[in-house]
């Protein structure tokens, strides 16, 4: 018998019909002699809805209050799944965050787990009873309602197994596995039977949508045996292991791509000590991330100064840096929101040389020109017109030899 927590994603939940489903589902694994601890998000949109509610009796709610606002959508979830379950004559149970007392910090709308009291849990799990997970939610020190971040059910699911010390960590979404691209922009991805932590997150980092960074990132830490699976068919779905040693371990695993991107340059800038503080300090005092950054030196002592952000970042980061080019008397200032990123990931690129060559000349082949480029041991990424973005995808994929049938 393994212990095992599913977490449920919105689409999972969405409507009363598929909440029976997941039921449905639950005590099939119950049947099997599993145990099983539930996760829950929102039911699909639900979380959106309320965000705009709240935002529509005034335009800056209280971030306190705006989590007690959006951790009803989870409640309202878990309630019904528990009622579903015990229909089906499975005993169940809802927590909400308090009553796990999954405790965390107390930086509201993106707070992090500190520590999970699991004896409310394993009670449950050791009368037969069916725990059913609000994710998303916590608890701070002072006792109020926090929320993790949007994506934060997968957090949720992974915190707490790593807690119970689950023997996996599934979670059920609307897609049956991690594949090599996605689907809907090259329909030959196929979907991959393993992937390394490592390789997933950086999939996860540039632009994967299956799982949420911070998610992965936990499981890794605590070495959680996390599965992605699709709650509306049967199947292997990927597992995510830590790296192991493979002979026959591909030079690339997947593709990841962004269109959320924009790109801004401060051209003709004094190259002295400091120039880089002095243009990126405002955009990062303002809470605006920063991804790739790119400085060309000139012979003329001015330089050239790159650098982009998320595209709903763009215009906030150039009302910022108007008032630093004229401090600095830099010649221009520029910007371009319509690119896009496209990466490579695979720990095989540790051993193999001239990935980057391979994925440039595919490119090429297509007369699709690079703006910038950004590298690690195990990824490189692109910045290009966001026009060829799916032509880009194609090709690099046919080229590192990703197409194929389902493993």
């Amino acid at each position: 018998m393994a212990l095992i927590v599913q977490k449920y994603g919105g689409t999972s939940v969405g409507t009363v019909e598929r909440i029976r489903g997941v039921a449905d589902r639950i005590v099939r694994y119950r049947e099997a002699g599993h145990q099983v601890c539930v996760v829950s998000s929102a039911m699909s949109g639900e979380t959106n809805r309320l965000d705009a509610l709240g935002k529509e009796v005034v335009e800056r709610p209280l971030a306190r209050e705006m989590d007690v606002l959006l951790a009803s959508g989870e409640q309202v979830a878990v309630a019904l799944l528990a009622i579903a379950l015990t229909a089906r004559g499975v005993p169940a149970q809802s927590f909400l965050g308090f009553q796990v007392a999954m405790r965390t910090d107390a930086a509201h709308g993106r707070a992090r787990i500190e520590q999970i009291d699991t004896q409310a849990l394993r009670a449950a799990l050791e009368a037969g009873t069916v725990p059913v997970i609000a994710g998303f939610q916590g608890v701070s020190p002072t006792g109020a309602v926090t929320t993790l971040g949007r994506g934060g059910s997968d957090t949720t699911a992974v915190a707490v197994a790593a807690a119970l010390s689950a023997d996996e960590c599934e979670i059920c979404t609307d897609v049956d596995g991690v594949y090599t691209a996605d689907p809907r922009v090259e329909p030959k991805a196929r979907r991959l039977g393993t992937i390394t932590f490592e390789e997933m997150l950086e999939l996860a980092s540039l632009g994967s949508k299956v799982l949420h960074p911070r998610s992965v990132e936990f499981a890794g830490k605590y070495q959680v045996p996390l599965r992605v699976l699709s709650t509306f068919e049967d199947g292997e779905g990927t597992l995510i292991t830590m790296e192991q040693d493979n002979m026959e371990q591909p030079v690339v695993s997947g593709i990841a791509h962004a269109r959320d991107e924009a790109k801004i340059t401060m051209s003709g800038v004094p190259d002295i000590p400091g120039v880089a503080s002095k243009i990126l300090g405002p955009v990062s005092a303002a809470q605006i991330e920063v991804d790739m950054i790119v400085q060309n030196t000139g012979a003329d002592g001015l330089t050239d100064f790159t650098f982009t952000v998320k595209r709903a970042d763009y215009e906030s980061a150039l009302d910022l840096l108007r008032p630093v080019r004229e401090k600095l008397g830099a010649r221009a200032l520029e910007g371009d929101n319509s690119i896009a990123k496209v990466s490579v990931v695979g720990v095989g690129m540790r051993s193999h040389a001239g990935v980057a060559t391979r994925m440039f000349d595919a490119l090429a082949e297509e007369n699709i020109n690079i703006q910038m480029i950004s590298t690690s041991e195990i990824k490189i990424s692109v910045v290009i017109a966001e026009r060829y973005l799916e032509l880009a995808v194609r090709a690099i994929h046919g080229e590192f030899g990703l197409d194929g049938k389902p493993s």
